[in-house]
Order: structure tokens, then C-alpha cells, then sequence
């Protein structure tokens, strides 16, 4: 049942408005109560609703469902200390890992739902980290909708380059990472002033930074990183030259990207699992 009465938390600017405001107030979000079903999220949540929260929360639902999914591995690792806690590939295969296998067998959907799947303990740990720092801050600049795009279609964008170049099997957040620093690099350009060329000064070091140490890491997709820097950028800058909060088109894309993913966790394990199966 939803509420139509009552006041709340705008999702995106973080004031108190009316459950049935078509605009808030103070930011102009469109529907932020989303017709009455933001107050019961906020609930089930335990705080005010953000995407930040929700993408961290999905990806550590989807890890521990890949280690369950496979406890067997888990519990007897191949690859020595680095391998605890590693969901197997089978897992992986099932959850949603794009290139290689799952990008031969036509799983294009794959390039959405890897995003939201890690390899170990070590991996998510540090992907969080980083979406934790950012995500708030682009949520800010762009609004809790159009900040979902960004992150979704850098990530799209970096394995789509990673599997027309190597195709190799892959999986992590880290292109969405490299989106985000290149859509607070275009925010900064277009509105800091001389705060903002400071800002991306750093941004720019940041991200040469974590593109040199991919090199230096084994195993780090660096075409994802990059395919995801590129995506990132590109959505960032058509965001830009748009209006400056987001609308009701903003909000139906991120909803539309988030029910493509969500059926492809459900494609993919279906799929896969009667392959596996033999079925």
C-alpha cells in the first residue's frame, strides 16, 4: 500500500517536503515520493532512500549468492590465500559474467549485470570504497537518477570495449568507477570555477593514477577501465548540455536500466544453470 499523505525526505537534496509533491520544492526532482512508494523504501531501508546505498547493497546481495551458489569451491580455494572467498567461476557464470563463454553464447545482457558482480573479498572491498566516495558526490552534481545512468553506462560501455578487444570473461564495477571520475571531471570543467580546475586537476591525476596501476596489478581489465572512463564521460557531457535537474525521462531510463538488469540476473541463471544441467 502507498502513502499519499504525509511529509518526507527528498531522496536528492535531503529536505523535508510532501509525500505528493510532483517537483520538490527546493531541488525540482521530479516525483521524488514516487507516488507514494519513497516513504516505504526509505523504511525498508533503515535510511533515506540512495542510490549509492542500493548499488553497494546489490553488489554485496549478488556476492554472497555467488559464494553460496558454489560452496564447495569456496571452501577448498585453488588459488592459495588470494582465492578465500572467491565465488567460483561457475558462480559467476550463472550470475552474470559477460565476455568469453557468456558473450559467444549471445548474453549480451551480460554487459549490465557484471557490473554488479566482484571475484573475492579484496575486489568488492575496494570497488565499495570507491563508489562509496563518489557516488554521493555525482548523485549531488546530477541528481540520484541520472547518476544510476552514469554508473550503468559506463560500466555497459566498458565491458562492450573490454569483449570486441580481448573477450576475455570479466566481472566488477570498476569501468562504473572510471565513469564516475570522468563525470565529476565534466561536472568541474562546466561549473567549478576556479575551485572546479583545481578539482579536476586531480580528478585528471586520479584517474592516470588508477589507469597506471592496473598495468602494474595482473588481472585488471585496464580495456574496461578505459571503455568505462570514455562512457563516463561521453553520458556525462550529454547530461550537461541538458537541463539542469533531471526530469521524468531521467527517472524512466534509470528505472528502464534497472528492470534490463535485473532480468538479466534472471536470463542468466536460468540459462546457464539448464546448460550446466545438461538440460
Amino acid at each position: 500500500m502507498t502513502e499519499r499523505l504525509g511529509s518526507m525526505i527528498c531522496p536528492q537534496c535531503g529536505k523535508l517536503i510532501g509525500v505528493g509533491e510532483e517537483r520538490c520544492p527546493f531541488c525540482g526532482a521530479w516525483r521524488p515520493g514516487m507516488w507514494g512508494l519513497t516513504p516505504l523504501l526509505q523504511r525498508a531501508l533503515g535510511r533515506g532512500l540512495s542510490v549509492t546505498g542500493l548499488i553497494i547493497q546489490t553488489c554485496i546481495a549478488l556476492y554472497v549468492i555467488g559464494l553460496l551458489l558454489d560452496i564447495g569451491a569456496v571452501l577448498h580455494p585453488e588459488g592459495g590465500v588470494l582465492s578465500l572467498l572467491s565465488p567460483s567461476s561457475r558462480a559467476l557464470f550463472q550470475t552474470g559474467m559477460t565476455g568469453g563463454p557468456a558473450w559467444r553464447a549471445g548474453l549480451y545482457w551480460t554487459l549490465l549485470t557484471a557490473i554488479f558482480l566482484h571475484g573475492g573479498l579484496l575486489h568488492i572491498f575496494f570497488n565499495l570504497l570507491w563508489v562509496r566516495q563518489l557516488m554521493p558526490q555525482i548523485e549531488e552534481f546530477y541528481g540520484s537518477a541520472r547518476a544510476f545512468i552514469i554508473f550503468t553506462v559506463s560500466g555497459a560501455a566498458g565491458f562492450l570495449m573490454s569483449n570486441l578487444i580481448v573477450n576475455t570473461s570479466t566481472i566488477g564495477a570498476s569501468g562504473s568507477i572510471f565513469g564516475l571520475v570522468a563525470a565529476a571531471i565534466v561536472y568541474g570543467r562546466r561549473h567549478g570555477g576556479t575551485w572546479g580546475q583545481v578539482v579536476v586537476r586531480q580528478l585528471w591525476q586520479t584517474a592516470i593514477l588508477m589507469f597506471v596501476m592496473g598495468f602494474v596489478i595482473s588481472g585488471v581489465n585496464n580495456w574496461a577501465h578505459l571503455g568505462g572512463f570514455v562512457g563516463g564521460f561521453a553520458i556525462a557531457e550529454l547530461m550537461a548540455r541538458a537541463r539542469p535537474r533531471e526530469g521524468r525521462a531521467a527517472v524512466f531510463v534509470a528505472a528502464g536500466l534497472a528492470l534490463a538488469t535485473l532480468g538479466g540476473f534472471i536470463a542468466s541463471f536460468v540459462i546457464v544453470t539448464r546448460a550446466l544441467m545438461g538440460r
